[in-house]
């Protein structure tokens, strides 16, 4: 995982620890889960969006049907 073994992460957490505390650990970890999750949700949205495509056939073909504003 990134080149990183047992001990780097746990001076990585230790230096996290001691940064933000043990009571607002929970309220981080809370907060990465949702902005994970509302990434995810957004990537697959956004999938989804561009599988949608115009009808090649239709007579439109992406012109304005000759009116200008």
């Amino acid at each position: 995982m990134f080149g990183l073994g047992i001990g780097e992460l746990v001076v990585i957490m230790f230096i996290v620890l001691l940064l933000f505390g043990g009571s607002r650990l929970p309220q981080l970890g809370g907060a990465l889960g949702k902005a994970m999750s509302n990434f995810k949700l957004g990537l697959r949205d956004n999938q989804n969006q561009n599988n949608v495509l115009p009808d090649p056939t239709s007579k439109n073909n992406g012109q304005n049907n000759g009116s200008h504003v």
